[in-house]
């Protein structure tokens, strides 16, 4: 399919109608201050025109560099109002039943003389009718000057929004180029809609000139890169970290009853199939360390194929009171923009391990935790791993906040057969020249990580000496190491027990 850019054009327009509305709404309501958090800036500037332009009201615009500019050249003053003081002494004296908007405001908030400033106008608004909109990237609303002020946010572009975009890049790409039309598909168009979800109408227009490749063509293998580029815009100071390319590991060795679990729910999860089913939200993973409870959370992105974040604990809490509590609010939120997509939870217990010595930080973070999971809309499947489900509330592990709890247990002398063979194969050495019947023997109560370990270890010792690894450097190896299963066998023994019965096997 062809993008006809002859077509965007007047389609174009329809995007600020239903906030243009709203602000006016505002406006009208006799509001003195108004608070558009945005980066969104000529957009901003552009509504408080044209409601200035619909409800026949001067409108100006200032920031710290130019001053203040009137948006039509009769409204100009007559002498110039460039510092900050001076632009309140206008609205209080000269600016009757106008609009002002106050572009990059936002440090002087910090300072308590301009809240007075703003206060003072907000007081005086029955003398000149005049609205103040202040325009920042974060604004940060003192308490003197709430109750005076409105908060407004421009609404992130519909499906049918973005989808004009796309044309409207289409044909400035094709301008651009001399060529009339940018080749796609319905499928390419459709993926590349869906990942521009959750971005401004600036930040999605530049992903989608960036889909553009030179050829003049949106093919489904742009698809990641868009993806990295739309985290790496709201990923900044974020607790997750991002994969996108997760196909590799939807094979897997071993973890059948999980992966088939995975694949039954995969058309319902990508939304593919129409059915009245509950979307599928997610598992709890619970095993010994290193029996590949990572693994198996990237298995999951990779068989639904759809990107992975995983939430680090030790980035998200902050030693300063609230900022914990903002920085998970924050990775939820970006989950939820880049959905659909896995959200790994990492050793979930060592986040949520409800104690009395952080003055109910931790409380707080499950409340937060537990609500989103059971209020979220967006399709984002959740895996948590724990390796001790004994320290996490019991208001996590109750039935209806996961669709299972799997355990992932030591690997079965097949499992382990699949392992050897793979990390063997992963440096370049051939499986069928080791006894691997030898090994799987000598492997017995190893993990999947302890037995990777040991072919590391072997070939280092190999590599000393100037040859190539052998069977017995192999089995040398693993006689002298001890696994977790024996250095810990009763803490071991104690989670085998407790998730029989408890849990669904893996395997």
């Amino acid at each position: 399919m062809n993008v006809p850019s002859a077509k965007l054009s007047s389609v174009g327009a329809l995007a600020t109608e239903s906030p243009l509305r709203d602000l006016e709404a505002i406006i009208r309501s006799r509001t003195p201050l108004i608070a558009v958090e945005s980066n969104e800036e000529p957009q901003v500037v552009g509504i408080v025109r044209k409601i200035g332009q619909r409800l026949q009201l001067k409108a100006y615009r200032w920031t710290v560099t130019e001053g203040l500019q009137a948006f039509e050249p009769c409204d100009q003053p007559l002498q110039s109002v460039v510092k900050s003081q001076e632009i309140f002494n206008f609205i209080k004296t000269s600016g009757s039943h106008s609009l002002f908007v106050l572009l990059d405001f936002h440090p002087f908030l910090e300072d308590t003389v301009h809240v007075r400033y703003l206060k003072d106008v907000a007081l005086s608004y029955p003398n000149h009718y005049s609205t103040v909109v202040i325009v920042g990237c974060a604004l940060k609303i003192p308490e003197e000057l709430r109750p005076f002020t409105a908060p407004f946010r421009l609404p992130l572009p519909t499906a049918d929004e973005l989808r004009r975009i796309v044309f409207d890049a289409a044909g400035e790409w094709g301008a651009e180029h001399g060529r009339r039309d940018v080749e796609t598909t319905n499928k390419a168009l459709d993926l590349l809609v869906r990942n521009l979800a959750g971005l401004t109408a600036t930040d999605a227009r530049r992903l989608a000139l960036k889909a553009i490749n030179d050829q003049g063509v949106i093919a489904e293998s742009e698809m990641p890169e868009v993806m990295r580029a739309k985290y790496e815009l709201l990923g900044r100071d974020s607790p997750l970290t991002f994969e996108y390319e997760t196909a590799r590991f939807s094979e897997i060795g071993g973890m059948t009853r999980l992966r088939q679990w995975l694949e039954v729910r995969k058309s319902v999860f990508s939304g593919g199939t129409q059915v009245h089913l509950d979307p599928p939200r997610g598992v709890l993973l619970l095993g010994v360390q290193g029996c590949g409870k990572s693994l198996a959370a990237k298995a999951a992105a990779g068989i639904f194929g759809v990107p992975l974040l995983r939430l680090d604990f030790g980035v998200l809490y902050n030693k300063y009171y609230g900022e914990t509590e903002r920085n998970l609010r924050k990775a939820l939120e970006t989950a939820e923009v880049m959905s659909p997509c896995v959200l790994w939870l990492d050793e979930i217990e060592k986040g949520l391990a409800v104690g009395d010595e952080d003055d109910g930080l931790s409380r707080r973070i499950l409340s937060a935790l537990l609500t989103w999971m059971s209020e979220r809309r967006k399709p984002v499947f959740l895996v948590a791993t724990a390796n001790d489900i004994t320290r996490l509330p019991p208001e996590m592990v109750r039935k209806g906040r996961f669709d299972e709890i799997f355990f992932v247990d030591l690997p079965s002398p097949q499992n382990r057969r699949d392992i050897l063979g793979i990390h063997l194969s992963k440096r370049c050495l051939t499986p069928k020249q080791f006894d691997l019947d030898a090994l799987v023997s000598a492997t017995d109560g190893f993990s999947g990580s302890e037995i990777e370990q040991a072919i590391v270890s072997a070939m280092y010792t190999a590599h000393a000496q100037g040859r190539t690894v052998t069977q017995t450097d192999l089995l040398a190896e693993l006689q002298q190491t001890k696994p977790l299963s024996v250095v810990m066998a009763e803490k071991v023994d104690e989670i085998r027990a407790w998730a029989i019965g408890r849990t669904v096997p893996c395997d």
